[in-house]
């Protein structure tokens, strides 16, 4: 009887104890975290893999196990920053703005903050941080072959961008809509690249005053 009544109480205490935490749970949000981070803050080349582990921080193992080679991680923040719409593109698919504030909005101050989960800029902290120009800009420039992964990526996104432009302006009722795009486009990332030269959050306005010339011209010809 003894016995059995210790089995039972064994029993108990095994169906009823808490498992164990799992180790390295969260460690993939860590390590893309930590990657936005340091691929704004010294650019994605000057970035090692060990240098993003001990800022997630994780171990190198756990790091490896969500992404095998360095591009793959690049890639990873790249597309993360698409999907947190924390890129300049972001702004083409909101709908609670017309066509034309969409595209006027290219040319507002960048996101300064690194960590793609945030999507909301806070204008009042634009001068917080360094501007940075487009994340997809700044990839290819650091990965020059046009053939390489990460390149094919950041072209894609680009050439996404003038796709969602062309498919706003053909709403406005536009005449030639892709040459239109091009050109808000051209506008758009030069404007984010000087922003970031001249470190000036507010340099898109002079773009969006181009911009809404090019917009007049294009609806007066629609007539």
């Amino acid at each position: 009887m003894s016995a059995t009544g210790s089995t039972t109480g064994d029993t108990t205490a095994d169906t009823t104890a808490t498992p164990p935490p799992r180790r390295g749970r969260g460690g993939r949000e860590r390590v893309l975290a930590a990657a936005a981070r340091l691929f704004a803050a010294q650019g994605i080349n000057a970035t090692g893999m060990e240098q993003i582990a001990e800022e997630a921080p994780v171990s190198k193992r756990t790091l490896y196990a969500h992404f095998r080679t360095k591009n793959d991680l690049v890639i990873a923040h790249l597309r993360g920053l698409v999907l947190s719409g924390a890129t300049l593109e972001g702004v083409l698919t909101r709908e609670d703005i017309s066509p034309r504030e969409r595209i006027r909005k290219l040319f507002d101050p960048p996101v300064t903050d690194a960590d793609p989960s945030v999507t909301d800029a806070d204008p009042s902290a634009a001068g917080a941080a360094p501007v940075r120009g487009c994340p997809f800009i700044d990839a290819a420039a650091e990965f020059p072959d046009p053939a390489s992964a990460v390149h094919s990526y950041a072209r894609e996104q680009k050439l996404r961008m003038v796709q969602l432009i062309a498919a706003l302006v053909t709403e406005l009722g536009c005449r030639e809509p892709l040459a239109l795009a091009e050109q808000l486009a051209t506008l758009a990332d030069g404007a984010a690249s000087r922003a970031m030269v001249l470190d000036d959050a507010d340099y898109g306005r002079h773009a969006r005053a181009a911009a809404d010339v090019l917009l007049d011209h294009a609806l007066a010809e629609a007539g």
